[in-house]
């Protein structure tokens, strides 16, 4: 079993990763003119927390879905 330690580390790594995945992915689409771009919130800081990459993905998915 994993200590407690381990897993908010394992928490802000994910989390900080995601953020700057996500300020990353704003940039390049803004770029090239696409209006896909994910808000950076606490909503988006947990999901991406909790899923990491994934989660990314999913919060990106979310937004192109709800823009059609």
């Amino acid at each position: 079993m994993k200590k407690g330690a381990e897993l908010a580390l394992n928490f802000m790594l994910r989390l900080v990763f995601g953020m700057i995945a996500i300020f990353l992915i704003n940039g390049y689409l803004q770029e090239k003119g696409l209006d896909a771009c994910v808000g950076i919130n606490a909503l988006s800081a947990l999901t991406s927390g909790f899923l990491g990459l994934p989660g990314v993905a999913l919060l990106y998915g979310v937004r192109v879905y709800l823009m059609w």
